[in-house]
């Protein structure tokens, strides 16, 4: 998950419990108006269309005979797929404009973030454009961290009549929390605020699918001039996987926590109050027009498209589409709602070869961490790889937290080699389309606004948001689950697992390719005196397994640097403290040591673990 974890906690320091509690009295959805508001919506959006052509004068795209093939030449039980893995944010969002304006009946979207900035702008733009020339558009976003203007929502709620917008899961029947509202939530009623729809899906025509890490914001596409994600995506085109991704999106659309804009409180108050006036969405102040102008001219272009998207699609077999279930965390002992946390568990533990996986936040759950322990005992010599955030680029520094705390018994006890990505990696030009025309972000405090931390130097910021697993040379995963105990327990979530040589090359070199040293710090144990060394890794164990507060600042291991002039090598082999540097815990982090261990320690309660 990747909320912007630091204004959370800083709107539950500011909320005072009396007035929280007062806060309660406001709650339930008011059904008069909601019956007011929607009679207003029905009677006052558009209900023409532009297009009266049966294809609904969708674009020409080659996707289309994509598609057509894969519907072709599928069977039950032998079906085709075509494959592109997205891994540049631009080139994700392309492709997004590209199956959109090529939608013919239908396109449906799940999501986790909308923001009200470039990308989600264009993104709800090209989808008005869609519902006027008569595609049926559904979008279903989780509403804590979504669409936080109330005046967007309603001219979304009044756009068009084949446009339906839903907020997933609503705090208190309105569609904007504040600080009070979010600590009441906390207070009155923390299971089911806790539960969120981390879901990500984008489906068109029901047969071309997008699945991954990203939402609905600039910095999942490259367009932040201070801080982006390098995340992924996998496009997926075929009739098998987009009927399980079809039946997916519908289980999710029709639950009951699924709620139309106009029976949520703040929108349709300002419904009511407006009357039958309509207005379009109003694009951001700053919009970027040439860049979104370029993007635009390019995902129309169908010789663009085909060099750069289609030129790369592999043919495969067995693709599986996954998904939790709405209703996950209402039955938690139902073992039909840990279907995917069991599949993702079963396919580690089979692991011969070699397993690389990429997650944001490296805190694993107990299941993961069974799944390893056992993997360690019964085939010791399978190496697992692990790319994950370094406090300087992550967007979570409490999650950080919680993974420094653990970092001996990821290593030691499970034998993980954890590679930590910077936040200015080596290779940025080649990860960011146009990165050195970004502005470049201060150095200083603005950041903490993504729960990140000062940085020594400034630029655009980079940190990794991809989950994904490369297991031996035959199985991918990819989608929205971070192998944390808040994606086992606590969220829904999705994705793809791949059965197929060549797609997991792919992912396993891209995977890589961020753990290489001028693009991350190997994580490795301190080189100290013996016996040094063992006085304070027992004390340090004492300390971890203390329940509230870890104290103990000289950690188990530290960030190593690879020396110029020396070839790379791996924690344990003979050359590695000869050739690699020790750079501290915290490199490029612009605080003093007494700070930052004071705010790790804050968050070193072990039983916040699943909740952040």
């Amino acid at each position: 998950m990747s909320p912007p974890n630091g204004r959370v906690c800083g709107m539950l320091v500011r909320a005072a419990l009396p007035i929280v509690l007062l806060s309660l009295g406001a709650c339930g959805l008011n059904r008069p108006l909601a019956r007011q508001a929607t009679a207003i919506v029905a009677q006052s959006r558009p209900h023409e269309v532009t297009c009266t052509r049966e294809d609904r004068c969708a674009i020409a795209s080659p996707y289309a005979s994509l598609a057509a093939v894969a519907r072709a030449d599928s069977t039950s039980t032998a079906p085709v797929h075509y494959v592109n893995l997205l891994e540049r944010g631009e080139d994700a969002l392309l492709a997004r404009i590209h199956l959109i304006r090529m939608a013919k009946k239908t396109i449906d979207i799940q999501t986790f973030i909308w923001a009200e900035d470039d990308a989600g702008w264009l993104v709800l733009d090209e989808l008005i454009a869609a519902a006027r020339r008569g595609v049926h558009v559904r979008v279903l976003a989780d509403q804590l961290f979504s669409l936080d203007d109330v005046e967007w929502l309603v001219r979304i709620a009044r756009a068009h009549a084949n446009l339906e917008f839903r907020l997933y899961n609503p705090t208190f029947d309105e569609a904007v929390t504040e600080p009070l509202e979010f600590a009441a939530g906390i207070v009155c009623c923390f299971s089911k605020f806790n539960q969120r729809m981390h879901n990500k899906l984008f489906l068109v025509d029901g047969e071309i699918g997008i699945a991954g890490g990203r939402n609905y914001e600039n910095r999942y596409f490259d367009w932040d001039a201070e801080f982006d994600y390098r995340d992924r995506d996998v496009l997926v085109v075929g009739p098998q996987t987009g009927a399980e991704m079809q039946a997916s999106f519908d289980r999710f659309w029709t639950h009951p926590r699924s709620t139309p804009l106009t029976r949520l409180n703040d929108v349709n108050r300002r419904i009511v109050a407006d009357g039958g006036a309509t207005a379009g969405i109003v694009p951001p102040a700053n919009v970027n027009w040439p860049r979104v102008q370029s993007l635009r001219d390019r995902a129309s272009d169908a010789d663009y498209v085909r060099e750069h998207f289609i030129a790369h699609a592999l043919r495969v077999a067995r693709v599986d589409y996954f998904s939790d279930s709405p209703d996950k965390k209402s039955h938690p002992d139902d073992p039909a709602m840990l279907e995917l946390t069991r599949r993702i568990t079963d396919l580690l533990a089979g692991a011969r070869k070699q397993i690389v996986f990429e997650t944001p936040y490296l805190v694993l759950s107990r299941t993961a961490t069974d799944v390893f322990r056992n993997l360690r005992k019964q085939r010791p010599r399978v190496p697992v790889i692990v790319s994950t955030n370094s406090l300087a680029a992550t967007d979570a520094f409490y999650v950080y937290a919680l993974s420094y705390k653990y970092k001996k018994r990821y290593l030691k006890r499970l034998g993980f080699q954890i590679h930590e990505f910077k936040p200015f990696p080596g290779d940025a030009a080649q990860f960011v389309q146009n990165y050195e025309t970004l502005a470049g972000g201060d150095p200083g405090g603005r950041y903490e606004r993504y729960g990140q931390t000062p940085l020594k130097r400034g630029g655009v910021r980079l940190g990794l948001h991809g989950k994904s697993i490369a297991i031996d040379d035959r199985i991918s995963v990819i989608g929205s689950h971070n192998f944390d105990p808040r994606s086992d327990d606590y969220n829904t979530e999705s994705g793809f697992i791949i059965y197929d040589r060549a797609v997991t090359e792919r992912l396993r070199s891209a995977m890589l390719r961020n753990t290489e040293p001028q693009n991350a710090w190997t994580i490795a144990r301190r080189e100290r005196p013996h016996l040094l060394q063992t006085i304070n890794n027992a004390i340090a164990d004492v300390s971890t397994a203390l329940p509230l507060f870890d104290l103990w600042p000289f950690r188990y291991a530290t960030s190593f640097t690879l020396n110029p002039g020396c070839a790379e090598s791996t924690p344990g082999s003979p050359d590695f403290y000869a050739c690699h540097t020790d750079v501290g815990d915290f490199p490029e982090v612009d605080l003093p040591l007494k700070m930052i261990y004071t705010r790790i320690v804050t968050a070193f309660g072990a039983g916040l673990v699943g909740i952040l």
